[in-house]
């Protein structure tokens, strides 16, 4: 009954006229910039972080979710009607939702999309109402020594279930770990790695550290390709599925919002991983698989709901453990702490509009999305056959007066372009730099707790041990680590034999 009484608490914030406007801009922002190939969730919200710093908490974060929401919609749009996937997590909707649009049925794959979406996003929301309260009332058992072990183990399986190289994701992780290390030490006053350089006496800027490594350097990088885009239906047609279409796509979305939900809470996974999930059990229970490939409506039903549960279920140990499971919740996690506020488990009572207001949100959002996505495909067929040398100029001109207007500081702009230019040569190399992202947010809370668990125990480095929840944690990061490098072990051990 409390819970009912919550989520109402939280239509009552979601569903007034600032916090409406706010989640209606940031669904509209995200998917108009979510649309454009190759820039994705990460990059936009990195983008239009700084024009939520003058807003009030609540709308900001309604705000940046609702960013959220259209990026990763609108990678689906590119996908099937360009085929070429606004982020990773589209790459799986390609296959069929493109191979459905050269057949004249882009209409029906859109809209199973935005019905698998929505579908996933309602049902998730629901999980978040349910089991957000329980896992904060079992945070409220941490300290210092749990939540360093815990944050230790979401690097480390970031590290490990990051896509390309792990040595590379690990490296990545450390490098994240250093730079946020830059500036005066909390404790002691010194200045730690700034070079004496007066600017970076407070740190590296988190928001110019994101622009410029994922936004700068997407932007670079996507300059650099020469691949076209061809779109084969300049006309979608009729949006919505045939009874046909809803009765094959009934189970992959029911399937796909289990499976995203469940890989959601999983530190490092990403919506492509639930996504790419999701499709290889789609072709295993078919009854016939040769059909994927070929336009199989279940090839976009699934994957879509799966990597729309996975996104939204992100924010379960975002918001109830102050742990982001991805790089993206990494960048709402430092939006809120630039806002003076801490995740973690109190934000529940001390923040309870915060909290249900962006649940409720998350309903509105989705719904917000399908009502404005569709008949809006027009527009978005038209901005696709823009050519990316005449928006990227807007792009970095957005993005440099996000970062000017934070400190009107110029040397953050020159330092933002540096990491555009660290950002791609990363790209370059198979580094991927979520992990670094992550390293960087959670390393001086990693720090923080260290000192403080030490500091509890007199020096004595067995507290971590000691402790039965620090122990699990730390038992489970060697589990994982062990269980992801035994396989690439004996693969390297079969080459050198072969």
């Amino acid at each position: 009954m409390e819970m009912f009484q919550n989520i109402l608490f939280g239509f009552s914030v979601a569903l007034s006229i600032q916090n409406l406007l706010y989640c209606f801009l940031g669904c509209l922002l995200g998917t108009l910039i979510g649309v454009l190939p190759g820039i994705g969730p990460l990059a936009t919200i990195a983008m239009l972080t700084p024009i939520t710093f003058s807003l009030p908490p609540v709308g900001a974060l309604i705000m940046l979710a609702g960013i959220y929401y259209g990026a990763q919609y609108g990678g689906s749009t590119t996908a099937i009607l360009v085929n070429l996937p606004g982020e990773t997590s589209a790459v799986v909707t390609c296959i069929d939702g493109y191979q459905m649009a050269r057949q004249g049925r882009a209409g029906p794959a859109l809209g199973i999309a935005a019905i698998g979406s929505f579908f996933a996003g309602t049902l998730c929301t629901l999980i978040i109402a349910l089991f957000g309260p329980s896992i904060a009332e079992l945070a409220l058992e941490f300290g210092p020594a749990e939540y360093f072990s815990l944050m230790l183990m979401g690097l480390v399986t970031a590290a490990m279930l990051a896509q390309g190289d792990m040595s590379k994701s690990l490296a990545m992780v450390i490098v994240g770990l250093l730079l946020g290390m830059v500036g005066t030490d909390v404790n002691s006053g010194w200045r730690r790695f700034s070079f004496d350089i007066a600017e970076l006496g407070d740190g590296i800027g988190f928001v110019v550290l994101a622009v410029g490594v994922f936004a700068l350097g997407e932007i670079v990088a996507n300059l650099g390709s020469a691949e076209k885009r061809t779109i084969f239906t300049s006309k979608v047609g009729a949006l919505f599925p045939s009874k046909d279409d809803l009765r094959r796509s009934s189970g992959p979305i029911l399937r796909g919002t289990l499976l995203g939900a469940f890989f959601g809470v999983l530190p490092g996974t990403g919506p492509s991983v639930a996504s790419f999930s999701s499709y290889m059990v789609e072709k295993k229970v078919a009854k016939d698989p040769s059909r994927f490939g070929h336009g199989a409506i279940e090839g976009v039903a699934g994957p879509e709901s799966a990597n729309n549960a996975d996104a939204q279920c992100k924010f379960i140990p975002m918001l109830t453990l102050g742990i982001p499971a991805s790089g993206t919740m990494a960048l709402m996690l430092g939006a809120l702490m630039i806002h003076g506020i801490a995740p973690g488990p109190t934000v529940m009572t001390q923040k309870p509009d915060l909290f249900w207001g962006l649940i409720a949100s998350m309903w509105v959002g989705n719904l917000m999305l399908v009502l404005l996505n569709l008949p809006l495909i027009g527009l978005w067929v038209s901005l696709l056959k823009v050519p990316y040398r005449m928006l990227f100029p807007a792009i970095i001109v957005f993005s440099s007066i996000g970062i000017f207007s934070i400190n009107n500081s110029p040397f953050e702009l020159y330092l933002a372009a540096l990491f555009g230019l660290v950002g791609f040569v990363w790209m370059k190399f198979g580094c991927p730099p979520a992990p670094m992202l992550l390293g960087f947010v959670l390393g001086p809370m990693m720090e923080e707790n260290l000192r403080r668990a030490l500091l509890l125990s007199r020096g004595d480095p067995m507290v971590f041990v000691t402790q039965p929840i620090s122990l699990g944690f730390l038992i489970a990061t060697v589990l994982i680590a062990v269980t992801m490098l035994l396989p690439a072990l004996r693969k390297r051990r079969g080459a050198i034999t072969d």
